[in-house]
């Protein structure tokens, strides 16, 4: 019987990603913003026992945007998600699918010791993940 290749999130998650301040305004949080194909940044932590959160594209559409609120007076805490879910660069992909699955995730940080060092989403694992398990994204 023939063993199914594991691929491990530390393999198809992207390593550059922004980490912003919360006390930043969603306007600064965005001219930070350099990793615009990740569409989060991570908010970091404030002191040692914090945790870290995350700010989605969609939660500024969804809560600056649409309700027609000035980016310039909208603190990153303000709408940001924390604590997240993170999750260990040595998981299997196929259990980081079924963990976004089961708690409603797009993109979650990848994290090691405490430190983030990259980010996973949905497009990641089934774009660079399907095709190491099934080989079937060859190329000629």
């Amino acid at each position: 019987m023939e063993r199914k290749k594991v691929v491990r999130v530390n393999e198809v998650m992207k390593k550059s990603f922004d980490m912003v301040d919360g006390l930043a305004t969603i306007s600064e949080a965005l001219v930070e913003m350099s990793h615009v194909e990740n569409k989060s940044l991570i908010v970091d932590k404030r002191h040692k026992d914090d945790e870290f959160g995350i700010l989605l594209i969609s939660d500024i559409a969804r809560l600056v945007l649409a309700k027609g609120r000035a980016p310039e007076r909208v603190n990153v805490y303000e709408i940001m998600s924390k604590p997240i879910i993170t999750v260990d660069p040595e998981m299997d992909i196929r259990y980081c699918a079924r963990l976004f699955e089961r708690f409603n995730l797009s993109r979650a940080p990848v994290v090691d010791g405490r430190k983030v060092i990259g980010i996973v989403s949905f497009t990641d694992m089934v774009l660079k993940g399907m095709c190491k398990i099934s080989d079937s994204c060859k190329r000629d």
